[in-house]
């Protein structure tokens, strides 16, 4: 709603929200990096009048570099002090009920940055705290300071990296994976059939699977998976969200709109049931085509899964 995929709508996005709440959807997950601040101010429009309604989720870690030409994580203590007390006035709320660390920083112990998070739970400012691209390693790290509640990371039908290990630590520690991008960023939905419809600051130009080396065997992917969708009477949106919501009562797909319409579609994927063989049917087109690249840059990839 607020950044990387072209131009905002706040109008819309109010409405979108508005109406998430009339559907009963009422998980909603942003970050302060979302806009440097816009998506939570924004959020908090609906959020305020309707507090006992939503379960609110937000992130820290990220930061914009004094040039402002990128940015770096930061997971010390210190600047989680900072950030929480932002993400509470921007969100006007006194309470966050799931916090996560936005990624685990590398140059600073998990134990210390969730230890730190913990004291935020004592404070009564979190209620639950939360892990993004984690590894099983640090899972267990950070469980064993403070009970973790939601690992988010990516996971989709051409992103599968919590499989195995990490999603075998989720569930041994009773933990839920909370997944983002479950529709491949709009990929499987056979919706961009033409990168270069893509606002120029959408950030989707920057990832692998959008370049010419994987953009056929993605492209031939998603239209043989339409026609799956189409013989199943669904959008192929629906149809890659019942994917993931049949993978486990455990794991909650978050997939990111900034309109009604799409809202709606995404909402009825709950009522598409999956059997085994339509599974194995699934599966078995993945494996087609191989190909597919990996989900973020190089630089990016070094943040995930640590």
């Amino acid at each position: 709603m607020s950044f990387a995929y072209g131009p905002r709508d706040d109008k819309e996005s109010i409405a979108t929200l508005n109406r998430a709440l009339e559907l009963g959807i009422n998980f909603w997950d942003t970050a302060d990096m979302y806009g440097f601040g816009h998506n939570e101010e924004l959020i908090s429009q609906v959020l305020v009048q309707s507090r006992d309604k939503i379960f609110i989720a937000t992130k820290f870690g990220f930061r914009l570099k004094e040039d402002k030409s990128g940015t770096y994580f930061d997971g010390s203590p210190h600047y989680l002090k900072q950030a929480v007390e932002k993400s509470l006035q921007r969100l006007k709320i006194d309470t966050i009920d799931l916090y996560y660390s936005h990624r685990v920083d590398q140059n600073v112990p998990v134990e210390e940055t969730v230890g730190a998070m913990a004291d935020l739970v004592k404070q009564g400012k979190v209620k639950y705290i939360g892990l993004s691209e984690a590894s099983a390693a640090s899972i267990r790290k950070a469980h064993a300071v403070h009970p973790i509640t939601a690992l988010q990371s990516e996971y989709s039908l051409m992103t599968r990296d919590p499989e195995g290990e990490i999603l075998d630590t989720l569930r041994e520690l009773g933990i839920t994976l909370v997944a983002y991008s479950p529709l491949a960023r709009g990929l499987v939905t056979a919706t961009v059939t033409d990168k270069n419809e893509l606002a120029q600051d959408d950030f989707r130009r920057t990832l692998p699977r959008f370049d010419d080396a994987h953009w056929q065997n993605n492209q031939t992917l998603v239209e043989e998976f339409a026609a799956f969708a189409q013989n199943k009477n669904c959008t192929p949106a629906q149809l890659a969200l019942a994917w993931v919501l049949a993978q486990g009562d455990d794991i909650i797909p978050i997939p990111g709109t900034k309109k009604r319409k799409y809202l709606e579609e995404n909402a009825a994927a709950v009522d598409l049931e999956l059997n085994d063989h339509e599974l194995s049917e699934i599966e078995a087109l993945m494996l087609k085509y191989p190909d597919v690249g990996h989900r973020y840059s190089e630089g990016s990839m070094k943040l995930v899964n640590k």
